[in-house]
């Protein structure tokens, strides 16, 4: 992913959530950089969704704004679906155990 799109994904989640810490913004560029490189591998999302951010990223991070789990709570996302809504929600709550598990393989 080049810079400039690095910068208007960061941009994306950083409007609706802009008390995110410069290590936040980071995993969710590298978030993005790795969903590109195992898409064009394994077909994690459509392939010719281009929103990655838009659509799964900002979608997983809705319950963020209704709710927060405590420090040190466990969370299972059950058929978590490529990482979603786990990865997102998990750089979040960064004091939270997420963990994801799903069916398939990938």
């Amino acid at each position: 992913m080049d810079q400039q799109k690095k910068l208007h994904a960061a941009s994306i989640v950083f409007r609706y959530f802009p008390e995110l810490s410069p290590t936040q913004m980071e995993l969710f560029n590298r978030l993005g950089t790795m969903y590109v490189y195992w898409n064009a591998t394994i077909n994690l999302v459509s392939r010719t969704d281009i929103n990655l951010y838009l659509h799964h990223v900002l979608h997983s991070l809705a319950i963020a704004n209704v709710t927060t789990f405590a420090a040190y709570t466990n969370i299972l996302d059950f058929g978590t679906g490529r990482g979603f809504p786990g990865i997102p929600l998990a750089i979040i709550f960064r004091e939270v155990d997420f963990h994801l598990v799903d069916a398939t393989a990938k």
